[in-house]
Protein backbone atom coordinates (compact mmCIF):
# COMPACT_ATOMS: atom_id res chain seq x y z
CA UNK A 1 0.00 0.00 0.00
CA UNK A 2 1.23 3.48 -0.86
CA UNK A 3 2.45 5.52 2.12
CA UNK A 4 1.36 9.09 2.84
CA UNK A 5 4.84 10.53 2.29
CA UNK A 6 4.81 9.04 -1.22
CA UNK A 7 1.64 10.97 -2.06
CA UNK A 8 3.16 14.30 -1.13
CA UNK A 9 6.44 13.61 -2.93
CA UNK A 10 4.86 12.91 -6.34
CA UNK A 11 7.06 14.59 -8.94
CA UNK A 12 6.00 13.18 -12.31
CA UNK A 13 3.02 11.96 -14.32
CA UNK A 14 4.24 8.40 -13.88
CA UNK A 15 4.41 8.84 -10.08
CA UNK A 16 0.85 10.17 -10.05
CA UNK A 17 -0.57 7.42 -12.25
CA UNK A 18 1.11 4.66 -10.24
CA UNK A 19 -0.06 6.14 -6.93
CA UNK A 20 -3.64 6.58 -8.23
CA UNK A 21 -3.83 2.97 -9.40
CA UNK A 22 -2.46 1.71 -6.06
CA UNK A 23 -4.96 3.82 -4.12
CA UNK A 24 -7.80 2.61 -6.33
CA UNK A 25 -6.93 -1.01 -5.49
CA UNK A 26 -6.74 -0.15 -1.79
CA UNK A 27 -10.08 1.66 -1.79
CA UNK A 28 -11.80 -1.03 -3.85
CA UNK A 29 -10.77 -3.53 -1.18
CA UNK A 30 -11.38 -1.42 1.94
CA UNK A 31 -14.15 1.08 1.16
CA UNK A 32 -17.51 -0.75 1.20
CA UNK A 33 -19.48 2.09 -0.40
CA UNK A 34 -16.99 2.55 -3.21
CA UNK A 35 -16.68 -1.21 -3.73
CA UNK A 36 -20.46 -1.51 -4.12
CA UNK A 37 -20.47 1.33 -6.63
CA UNK A 38 -17.67 -0.30 -8.66
CA UNK A 39 -19.48 -3.66 -8.52
CA UNK A 40 -22.63 -2.09 -9.99
CA UNK A 41 -20.50 -0.82 -12.87
CA UNK A 42 -18.84 -4.24 -13.23
CA UNK A 43 -15.47 -2.60 -12.64
CA UNK A 44 -12.77 -4.71 -10.99
CA UNK A 45 -9.09 -3.86 -10.39
CA UNK A 46 -8.20 -6.30 -13.17
CA UNK A 47 -10.10 -3.99 -15.56
CA UNK A 48 -8.26 -0.85 -14.48
CA UNK A 49 -5.05 -0.24 -16.43
CA UNK A 50 -4.92 3.58 -16.39
CA UNK A 51 -6.45 6.38 -14.35
CA UNK A 52 -9.06 7.05 -17.05
CA UNK A 53 -10.52 3.58 -16.34
CA UNK A 54 -11.14 4.33 -12.65
CA UNK A 55 -14.81 4.84 -11.64
CA UNK A 56 -15.59 8.21 -10.03
CA UNK A 57 -17.95 8.13 -7.06
CA UNK A 58 -20.77 10.73 -7.32
CA UNK A 59 -20.24 13.37 -4.66
CA UNK A 60 -23.82 12.92 -3.40
CA UNK A 61 -22.70 9.72 -1.65
CA UNK A 62 -21.02 11.86 1.00
CA UNK A 63 -24.54 12.99 1.96
CA UNK A 64 -26.07 9.54 2.21
CA UNK A 65 -23.24 7.16 3.18
CA UNK A 66 -20.21 6.99 5.43
CA UNK A 67 -17.50 7.02 2.76
CA UNK A 68 -14.47 5.64 4.58
CA UNK A 69 -11.76 2.99 4.23
CA UNK A 70 -9.98 2.80 7.54
CA UNK A 71 -11.38 1.20 10.67
CA UNK A 72 -9.24 3.60 12.70
CA UNK A 73 -10.86 6.11 15.02
CA UNK A 74 -12.37 9.09 13.22
CA UNK A 75 -10.45 12.18 14.34
CA UNK A 76 -12.50 14.82 12.53
CA UNK A 77 -15.85 15.03 10.77
CA UNK A 78 -16.05 17.86 8.25
CA UNK A 79 -19.52 18.86 7.08
CA UNK A 80 -20.74 21.07 4.26
CA UNK A 81 -22.84 24.18 4.67
CA UNK A 82 -26.50 23.88 3.80
CA UNK A 83 -29.87 25.52 4.26
CA UNK A 84 -31.88 24.63 7.34
CA UNK A 85 -33.14 21.07 7.12
CA UNK A 86 -30.99 20.21 4.11
CA UNK A 87 -28.89 17.06 4.11
CA UNK A 88 -25.22 18.00 4.30
CA UNK A 89 -22.12 16.14 3.17
CA UNK A 90 -19.90 14.57 5.81
CA UNK A 91 -16.24 13.71 5.34
CA UNK A 92 -14.94 11.32 8.00
CA UNK A 93 -11.22 11.92 8.53
CA UNK A 94 -9.20 9.29 10.39
CA UNK A 95 -5.91 11.17 10.22
CA UNK A 96 -6.12 14.96 10.32
CA UNK A 97 -2.35 15.21 9.82
CA UNK A 98 -2.89 14.17 6.17
CA UNK A 99 -5.24 17.12 5.68
CA UNK A 100 -2.77 19.42 7.41
CA UNK A 101 0.12 18.27 5.23
CA UNK A 102 -2.01 18.65 2.10
CA UNK A 103 -3.12 22.24 2.69
CA UNK A 104 0.21 23.36 4.13
CA UNK A 105 2.26 21.94 1.28
CA UNK A 106 -0.30 23.06 -1.30
CA UNK A 107 -0.24 26.66 -0.04
CA UNK A 108 3.55 26.67 0.01
CA UNK A 109 3.63 25.43 -3.59
CA UNK A 110 1.52 28.31 -4.91
CA UNK A 111 2.20 31.15 -2.46
CA UNK A 112 5.43 30.42 -0.60
CA UNK A 113 6.11 30.56 3.13
CA UNK A 114 2.99 31.25 5.22
CA UNK A 115 5.16 33.22 7.66
CA UNK A 116 5.55 35.91 5.01
CA UNK A 117 1.84 36.77 5.24
CA UNK A 118 -0.60 38.39 7.59
CA UNK A 119 -3.82 36.38 7.16
CA UNK A 120 -7.13 38.23 7.46
CA UNK A 121 -10.15 35.94 7.14
CA UNK A 122 -13.69 37.11 6.35
CA UNK A 123 -15.69 33.87 6.50
CA UNK A 124 -18.84 34.64 8.51
CA UNK A 125 -21.08 31.82 7.31
CA UNK A 126 -18.36 29.25 8.03
CA UNK A 127 -17.60 30.63 11.50
CA UNK A 128 -21.28 30.44 12.38
CA UNK A 129 -21.42 26.63 12.19
CA UNK A 130 -19.51 23.53 13.26
CA UNK A 131 -17.40 21.23 11.12
CA UNK A 132 -16.02 23.53 8.42
CA UNK A 133 -12.85 22.19 6.79
CA UNK A 134 -12.16 25.72 5.47
CA UNK A 135 -12.18 27.18 8.99
CA UNK A 136 -9.88 24.37 10.13
CA UNK A 137 -7.43 25.22 7.33
CA UNK A 138 -7.53 29.00 7.72
CA UNK A 139 -7.24 28.76 11.51
CA UNK A 140 -4.05 26.73 11.00
CA UNK A 141 -2.79 29.33 8.51
CA UNK A 142 -3.46 32.16 10.97
CA UNK A 143 -1.47 30.40 13.68
CA UNK A 144 1.33 29.39 11.32
CA UNK A 145 1.73 32.95 10.01
CA UNK A 146 3.03 34.01 13.42
CA UNK A 147 1.68 37.54 12.80
CA UNK A 148 -0.18 39.10 15.76
CA UNK A 149 -2.53 40.94 13.37
CA UNK A 150 -3.69 37.72 11.66
CA UNK A 151 -7.22 36.68 12.58
CA UNK A 152 -10.88 36.04 11.76
CA UNK A 153 -13.55 38.67 11.27
CA UNK A 154 -17.21 37.79 11.64
CA UNK A 155 -19.43 40.78 10.87
CA UNK A 156 -17.15 43.54 12.13
CA UNK A 157 -16.40 45.06 8.71
CA UNK A 158 -15.38 48.42 10.16
CA UNK A 159 -12.59 46.84 12.22
CA UNK A 160 -11.43 44.82 9.23
CA UNK A 161 -11.44 47.92 7.02
CA UNK A 162 -9.19 49.83 9.44
CA UNK A 163 -6.84 46.88 9.93
CA UNK A 164 -6.57 46.21 6.20
CA UNK A 165 -5.82 49.84 5.32
CA UNK A 166 -3.27 50.18 8.13
CA UNK A 167 -1.38 46.99 7.34
CA UNK A 168 -1.40 47.57 3.58
CA UNK A 169 -0.08 51.12 3.98
CA UNK A 170 2.73 49.81 6.20
CA UNK A 171 3.87 47.59 3.33
CA UNK A 172 2.98 44.32 5.07
CA UNK A 173 2.28 41.33 2.82
CA UNK A 174 -1.38 40.50 3.42
CA UNK A 175 -3.71 37.78 2.28
CA UNK A 176 -7.42 38.56 2.68
CA UNK A 177 -9.41 35.33 2.42
CA UNK A 178 -13.15 35.74 2.14
CA UNK A 179 -16.39 34.21 0.95
CA UNK A 180 -17.79 36.13 -2.03
CA UNK A 181 -20.86 37.70 -0.41
CA UNK A 182 -18.81 39.00 2.54
CA UNK A 183 -16.15 40.50 0.26
CA UNK A 184 -18.94 42.26 -1.65
CA UNK A 185 -20.34 43.59 1.64
CA UNK A 186 -16.89 44.95 2.48
CA UNK A 187 -16.33 46.82 -0.81
CA UNK A 188 -19.85 48.25 -0.64
CA UNK A 189 -18.98 49.82 2.70
CA UNK A 190 -15.55 51.10 1.63
CA UNK A 191 -13.50 51.54 -1.55
CA UNK A 192 -9.87 50.46 -1.18
CA UNK A 193 -6.63 51.06 -3.07
CA UNK A 194 -4.56 48.11 -1.90
CA UNK A 195 -0.92 47.74 -2.91
CA UNK A 196 0.36 44.82 -0.83
CA UNK A 197 -2.71 42.60 -0.44
CA UNK A 198 -3.74 39.39 -2.17
CA UNK A 199 -7.54 39.12 -2.16
CA UNK A 200 -8.71 35.50 -2.36
CA UNK A 201 -12.35 34.49 -2.71
CA UNK A 202 -13.35 31.03 -1.59
CA UNK A 203 -16.80 30.53 -3.09
CA UNK A 204 -20.27 31.79 -3.85
CA UNK A 205 -23.08 33.61 -2.14
CA UNK A 206 -24.28 30.80 0.18
CA UNK A 207 -27.85 32.04 -0.27
CA UNK A 208 -27.02 35.52 1.03
CA UNK A 209 -27.00 37.26 -2.36
CA UNK A 210 -27.91 36.70 -6.00
CA UNK A 211 -25.31 34.51 -7.69
CA UNK A 212 -23.02 36.36 -10.10
CA UNK A 213 -21.04 35.01 -13.01
CA UNK A 214 -17.31 34.92 -12.26
CA UNK A 215 -16.35 37.82 -14.53
CA UNK A 216 -18.98 40.10 -12.99
CA UNK A 217 -17.96 39.17 -9.45
CA UNK A 218 -14.27 39.64 -10.18
CA UNK A 219 -14.82 43.03 -11.83
CA UNK A 220 -16.73 44.36 -8.81
CA UNK A 221 -14.12 43.05 -6.38
CA UNK A 222 -11.13 44.32 -8.40
CA UNK A 223 -12.65 47.80 -8.55
CA UNK A 224 -13.65 47.73 -4.89
CA UNK A 225 -10.26 46.65 -3.58
CA UNK A 226 -8.22 48.57 -6.15
CA UNK A 227 -6.32 45.45 -7.24
CA UNK A 228 -5.56 44.03 -10.67
CA UNK A 229 -6.45 40.42 -9.83
CA UNK A 230 -8.72 38.45 -7.51
CA UNK A 231 -7.31 35.08 -6.51
CA UNK A 232 -9.56 32.06 -5.90
CA UNK A 233 -9.45 28.81 -3.94
CA UNK A 234 -11.20 25.67 -5.18
CA UNK A 235 -11.95 23.25 -2.40
CA UNK A 236 -14.84 21.42 -0.83
CA UNK A 237 -15.80 19.37 2.20
CA UNK A 238 -15.31 16.12 0.31
CA UNK A 239 -11.69 16.93 -0.66
CA UNK A 240 -8.58 17.26 1.49
CA UNK A 241 -6.72 19.25 -1.19
CA UNK A 242 -7.24 22.64 -2.80
CA UNK A 243 -6.54 24.16 -6.20
CA UNK A 244 -5.71 27.85 -6.59
CA UNK A 245 -6.19 30.52 -9.24
CA UNK A 246 -3.89 33.54 -9.30
CA UNK A 247 -6.56 35.70 -10.86
CA UNK A 248 -6.86 34.54 -14.47
CA UNK A 249 -9.73 32.14 -13.83
CA UNK A 250 -7.49 29.09 -14.30
CA UNK A 251 -6.98 26.83 -11.29
CA UNK A 252 -3.85 24.77 -10.78
CA UNK A 253 -3.61 21.65 -8.64
CA UNK A 254 -0.82 20.40 -6.39
CA UNK A 255 1.03 17.35 -7.71
CA UNK A 256 -1.20 14.87 -5.86
CA UNK A 257 -4.46 16.21 -7.34
CA UNK A 258 -5.88 16.08 -10.89
CA UNK A 259 -9.08 17.24 -12.56
CA UNK A 260 -10.75 15.58 -15.56
CA UNK A 261 -14.10 16.19 -17.22
CA UNK A 262 -16.91 13.77 -18.01
CA UNK A 263 -19.56 13.94 -20.70
CA UNK A 264 -22.55 15.96 -19.35
CA UNK A 265 -24.92 13.47 -21.01
CA UNK A 266 -23.04 10.32 -19.99
CA UNK A 267 -21.44 10.49 -16.54
CA UNK A 268 -19.33 7.37 -17.14
CA UNK A 269 -17.52 8.73 -20.20
CA UNK A 270 -14.51 11.01 -19.84
CA UNK A 271 -13.87 13.78 -22.34
CA UNK A 272 -10.83 15.16 -24.11
CA UNK A 273 -9.22 18.23 -22.59
CA UNK A 274 -10.68 21.57 -23.63
CA UNK A 275 -14.31 20.42 -23.76
CA UNK A 276 -16.90 21.58 -21.24
CA UNK A 277 -18.12 18.82 -18.96
CA UNK A 278 -18.71 17.64 -15.42
CA UNK A 279 -15.70 18.03 -13.15
CA UNK A 280 -14.14 14.81 -11.82
CA UNK A 281 -11.43 15.12 -9.19
CA UNK A 282 -8.66 12.75 -8.21
CA UNK A 283 -7.42 13.79 -4.78
CA UNK A 284 -4.86 11.29 -3.53
CA UNK A 285 -4.84 12.84 -0.06
CA UNK A 286 -8.35 11.33 0.28
CA UNK A 287 -6.59 8.05 0.89
CA UNK A 288 -8.91 6.98 3.74
CA UNK A 289 -12.20 8.07 2.14
CA UNK A 290 -12.49 8.13 -1.67
CA UNK A 291 -9.88 9.68 -3.94
CA UNK A 292 -12.05 9.59 -7.09
CA UNK A 293 -15.04 11.96 -7.02
CA UNK A 294 -17.53 13.13 -9.63
CA UNK A 295 -18.53 16.65 -8.52
CA UNK A 296 -21.55 18.73 -9.52
CA UNK A 297 -19.36 21.43 -11.05
CA UNK A 298 -19.06 22.15 -14.77
CA UNK A 299 -15.77 23.21 -16.28
CA UNK A 300 -12.92 22.70 -18.74
CA UNK A 301 -9.49 21.14 -18.30
CA UNK A 302 -6.51 22.20 -20.39
CA UNK A 303 -3.40 20.47 -21.67
CA UNK A 304 -1.25 21.65 -18.73
CA UNK A 305 -3.83 20.22 -16.24
CA UNK A 306 -5.11 23.71 -15.32
CA UNK A 307 -8.89 24.03 -15.25
CA UNK A 308 -11.69 26.56 -15.05
CA UNK A 309 -15.07 26.34 -13.37
CA UNK A 310 -18.01 27.47 -15.50
CA UNK A 311 -21.01 26.61 -13.34
CA UNK A 312 -22.87 23.80 -11.64
CA UNK A 313 -25.31 21.08 -12.60
CA UNK A 314 -28.80 21.27 -11.22
CA UNK A 315 -29.62 18.05 -9.39
CA UNK A 316 -32.01 17.26 -12.23
CA UNK A 317 -29.08 17.40 -14.66
CA UNK A 318 -27.03 14.66 -13.02
CA UNK A 319 -27.26 11.71 -15.38
CA UNK A 320 -25.84 8.24 -14.98
CA UNK A 321 -24.72 8.76 -11.39
CA UNK A 322 -27.56 7.47 -9.25
CA UNK A 323 -26.77 3.80 -9.69
CA UNK A 324 -27.26 2.99 -6.02
CA UNK A 325 -30.36 3.71 -3.98
CA UNK A 326 -29.42 6.74 -1.87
Amino acid sequence: MIKTNEIFSIASEEDFNNAALDIFKFQFKNNGVYRSFCDLLYKHPSDIKRIEDIPFLPIQFFKSHKVICSTSTVEEVFSSSGTTGAITSKHFVTDRSIYEQSFRQGFNTFYGNIKDYTILALLPNYLEREGSSLIYMVNDMIKASGQPESGFYLNNLEALKKQLIALDSEGKKIMLIGVSFALLDLVESHQFQLKNTIVMETGGMKGRRKELVRDELQTILKQGFGVSKIHSEYGMTELLSQAYSHGDGLFKCPNWMRVLTRDPEDALTLQKRGKTGGINVIDLSNINSCAFIATQDLGRVYIDHSFEIIGRFDSSDIRGCNLMVL
